[in-house]
């Protein structure tokens, strides 16, 4: 080979190149000598720090088992006319179009030109190159082969290119989906491995104040591979210098930084916060990949202010709905830590039913985090009720306890009217449910529709069981706290009448495995039992 093929056949090895770790190539040719002589010929060959596999068979049928069993084929050196005039044709035509490889580029070599013409060739079938045999001197093979070669690889680049892109697509949506900050960090990091087809590995911290040259403070967010083991304190990240360094050159410039293998991608937002990605790749970053790591931090940028957005539209819900409840018993002196506990009894008993293999269909991840917020609103309709009757402190006459039982009817109209200002299942509507049949029985003699079974809503039965449990174990006007035993019975004696027993049974067990939060547990004295 002359100096000129050596210093051509050999690349750049810091330039990123296909996965694999060799150009696989196949020789199909019916003459042994022809297969013997190009596999020599090509021993030798090197391009971008790769050496060539090369494969070979000796017919269009064996030629198709190996075509099928190799997903990295870069390059077909074939023969046309071998078990039949045409095999190498009809070879050809089952590659692109039954088993759909457009990938692989193929050269068609030929000693017997009158078979297959070649302007016809050229036209008719999707080749690459047409060659005589006896014109490809070693030379003219490798000049074949090197342009073969990069045309796979620029169509391998193309297509991991839309790869990736669909990866950004397909991550942002996801990531619109996830409620938590650390969740939401730790879905960057994966897509980020997807993108670069490498194990999970990289940090990623935010930043606040960072006026100054090197950063004031990092937050550690989420983290995977080695970098679980790192720690933060208030001068950056312990022993990480050229982290540090490299998160602040990306904040000096305004841009991510590569510097392999010292690799930070800069996420800005438009709340006062910036994110920094830091990830140690096995190789060097090439521009297209780059460039997709940009498109990819802008989309996570936006992505991120949607989800701050999203937090805090949803704090401001919640916000609403604690004051509408507090507005309904602002003259109890159990204001607030009463609708609280209910809030976190309900989603404790909601997810012990899922748990349980219990209304799977109903129980999705929208109710569960939607529920125990609902459900501070189940006497929204006491603000409805004279305050004469609500603050009583002996029985209530029948009169007066027909008044009070239309508290339901009036939570329900309030929830469901606000609840059709928003599209979809949301805080009021499972809200207006609650109002207006946590009152059923499950036996069909509460109020105020005398519903029973399955027909009272999910959410309905679940704050039935929760209201009374809590309510026997606190003090009110007209009663003292009871006992927890004496409320459990209580609670026992009426499963299947008053309450649905699948409720019950969630609630007796979480109170006997104490799976309830510090404060419930305090509460309920689930510590003294």
């Amino acid at each position: 080979m002359s100096d000129f093929l050596d210093d051509w056949l050999t690349e750049d090895t810091n330039e990123k190149i296909p996965n694999q770790r060799v150009w696989n190539v196949l020789v199909v040719d019916d003459e042994p000598d022809i297969v013997n002589v190009t596999k020599l010929t090509l021993s030798s060959f090197t391009y971008k720090n790769k050496t060539l596999n090369v494969q070979h068979a000796y017919s269009a049928a064996e030629a198709a088992e190996i075509i099928s069993n190799t997903t990295d084929l870069a390059l077909i050196l074939l023969d046309v006319v071998m078990e039949t005039d045409d095999a190498g044709l009809k070879l050809v035509k089952w590659i692109r179009d039954e088993l759909g490889n457009n990938m692989v580029r193929i050269v068609l070599r030929t000693g017997q030109p009158g078979y297959a013409p070649e302007k016809s060739v050229i036209i008719d079938y999707d080749i690459n190159d047409y060659k005589l045999k006896t014109d490809l001197t070693a030379e003219k093979l490798f000049t074949v082969v090197i342009a073969s070669l990069r045309a796979y690889e620029s169509l391998w680049s193309l297509e991991e290119n839309r790869i990736g892109l669909m990866k950004i697509l397909e991550g942002t949506s996801s990531l619109y989906r996830i409620e938590s900050l650390k969740q939401f960090a730790s879905g960057i990091l994966d897509q980020i491995s997807l993108l670069l087809k490498q194990a999970p590995e990289g940090i990623l911290v935010t930043a606040k104040g960072m006026q100054a040259k090197t950063p004031d403070r990092l937050t550690i967010i989420a983290a995977t591979g080695l970098y679980e083991s790192f720690e933060a304190d208030d001068q950056g990240l312990i022993n990480q210098p050229t982290l540090t360094r490299n998160i602040a050159l990306a904040h000096k410039h305004q841009q991510s930084v590569f510097q392999h293998p010292h690799d930070v991608l800069r996420i800005p937002s438009h709340n006062g916060h910036t994110f920094f990605i830091y990830f140690s790749p096995i190789y060097k970053i090439d521009t297209a990949e780059q460039a997709l790591l940009e498109i990819f931090c802008e989309r996570m940028s936006a992505a991120y202010d949607n989800f701050h957005l999203f937090g805090q539209l949803k704090k401001s819900q919640e916000a609403s709905i604690v004051a509408m409840a507090s507005l309904a018993e602002h003259k109890d002196e159990d204001t607030g830590w009463h609708v609280l506990r209910v809030r976190d009894l309900t989603e404790a008993i909601a997810n012990e039913l899922l748990q349980t293999g219990h209304f799977t269909d109903e129980l999705t991840p929208g109710f569960l985090s939607k529920v125990g917020w609902a459900s501070i609103l189940h006497d929204i309709g006491k603000i409805g009720i004279k305050d004469s009757i609500l603050q009583k402190k002996g029985k209530l006459d029948n009169d007066e306890r027909s008044i009070m039982e239309t508290h339901a009817h009036i939570g329900e109209d309030i929830l469901f009217n606000a609840s059709k200002l928003i599209q979809g299942r949301n805080y009021f509507s499972i809200a207006a449910q609650i109002a207006g049949g946590h009152h059923e029985y499950f036996d069909g003699h509460g109020y105020p529709r005398g519903l029973s079974g399955d027909h009272i809503p999910l959410c309905a039965r679940i704050v039935a069981v929760v209201d009374v449990f809590d309510a026997l174990l606190s003090d009110r006007p007209y009663k003292t706290a009871w006992p927890l035993n004496q409320a459990i019975d209580y609670i026992i004696a009426r499963s299947s009448t008053q309450f649905d027993p699948r409720m019950v049974q969630a609630l007796l067990t979480l109170l006997k495995e104490k799976r309830l939060s510090p404060e419930l547990c305090e509460y309920y004295g689930l510590n003294t039992q």
